[in-house]
């Protein structure tokens, strides 16, 4: 089978650079490991106004979220809520749904239970693949861009030695079906106990519900020995238990930025690429524009006959441009973040309750880009500074071009 696209992963990301290339013409041909588009889910969907733009569709939108509130690892806390909504929580399954259909419409051919096992060889400039479909059955393609969109343990990234994160933080969540709290409200949960390395979140569901979760490092517990944790802390501060989960997720963050997603005919997009928001753990609105970007650049490419890694070398320099110093800027507070112990992580919160800086968060916040707030925070806050002032008085010293070294030594 020969096509000019071979997209692995029929997630958001892999769906947008199939749709993309599709419209302009190209032969696509999308595969998905699992028998169903959108099933098992793979975050809690949270997400901004841009990805339901790029998504082309409100329809997927289960509630709004106007505020968020965090808590330190004592519960005390510090809330905003903005006057418009700021985020909005979606059907996850649904999103993938609807992007693999538009892409589907635009002419991308879709298989499903069909696995990428490894790159074969190399013949007459395409890359030949070797697929296992369902019922065991091997299919030979030949493709001239093979792109890796089949996230955190991306097999196409191990088949064309793409080095992977530097990070994969594991995550645990659940659905709850009744939850007491604020529908318009986030909660986020900070605390070596419960969340070394991240944080824990609630997030209601739009119908009474609330999906319950924590990302953490990887030390060797594992994240539901968290989670179970976080359940004790959420019964202290609801006074109340939640119960009768119905549904679980289990997945990995990457957090890192790799030194190149692209190759000789492949390219990588999302988790795959590590395009994931290293203070958020989201993924969904970077996978997707870096998805668009992938599509630009390939289609150019494609249509000079040249997929040599020197031409896939925009794809790289476009998406970093965007987006490369947002991560490397959140990646350097992400450090900063795991050298704080708990009596820090109280301080932080306990700093952040004046008024003044709550309408700073309301006034820059942006799920997208939270190192904009951040860095306004810091320049408003000496309290903030004083918890690490090396560190981050270097970090919002006016006229500072690049993000600082900083040594990981955490906290004790």
């Amino acid at each position: 089978m020969d096509v000019d696209v071979l997209v692995v992963g029929a997630g958001p990301a892999g769906s947008t650079v199939a749709e993309q290339l599709a419209r302009r013409g190209h032969g696509v041909l999308v595969v998905e490991e699992h028998p169903r588009v959108g099933i098992p889910v793979q975050c809690a969907g949270l997400v901004s106004q841009r990805v339901l733009s790029l998504a082309g569709s409100n329809a997927l939108v289960r509630t709004a979220v106007r505020g968020a509130t965090v808590f330190g690892p004592s519960l005390g806390a510090v809330s905003f809520k903005a006057a418009e909504p700021r985020a909005f929580v979606i059907d996850r399954g649904a999103l993938d749904v609807h992007l693999a259909d538009r892409a589907a419409r635009a002419g991308a051919e879709f298989r499903t239970s069909t696995r990428f096992d490894r790159l074969a060889r190399t013949e007459g400039g395409r890359n030949v693949v070797q697929l296992t479909g369902p019922d065991r059955a091997s299919l030979e393609v030949r493709a001239r861009l093979v792109v890796g969109a089949d996230g955190v343990s991306s097999a196409v990234a191990r088949a064309f030695r793409l080095r992977r994160p530097v990070e994969i933080l594991p995550a645990f969540e659940a659905e709850f079906p009744r939850a007491p709290g604020d529908a318009e409200t986030v909660e986020v949960y900070l605390g070596r106990s419960i969340s070394p390395g991240l944080f824990g979140w609630w997030i209601p569901d739009g119908q009474g519900g609330a999906r319950v979760g924590v990302a953490v490092d990887a030390d060797g517990t594992p994240a539901r020995v968290y989670f179970e944790r976080l359940l004790v802390h959420l019964e202290r501060r609801f006074g109340q238990a939640l119960v009768s989960p119905t549904a679980f997720l289990v997945s990995g963050i990457p957090v890192g930025l790799i030194p190149r997603a692209h190759g000789p005919g492949v390219l990588l997009v999302g988790d795959a690429a590590a395009q994931v928001k290293p203070l958020s753990g989201g993924g969904i609105y970077t996978g997707m524009r870096c998805a668009q970007l992938a599509a630009s650049v390939a289609h150019e490419a494609l249509a000079r006959g040249d997929l040599s890694a020197g031409a896939l070398a925009a794809y790289d320099r476009a998406w970093r441009a965007e987006l490369g110093e947002e991560f490397r800027r959140a990646l350097y507070l992400r450090r900063v973040f795991q050298r704080l112990n708990d009596a820090d992580l109280d301080r932080l919160v306990a700093a952040l309750q004046g008024s003044r800086l709550a309408a700073t968060i309301v006034a820059f916040g942006d799920i997208d880009f939270p190192t904009h707030v951040a860095r306004q925070l810091l320049r408003q806050s000496p309290s903030l500074v004083r918890l690490m002032p090396k560190a981050l008085g270097a970090w919002v010293s006016p006229g500072t071009g690049q993000v600082p070294a900083l040594e990981f030594e955490r906290r004790k």
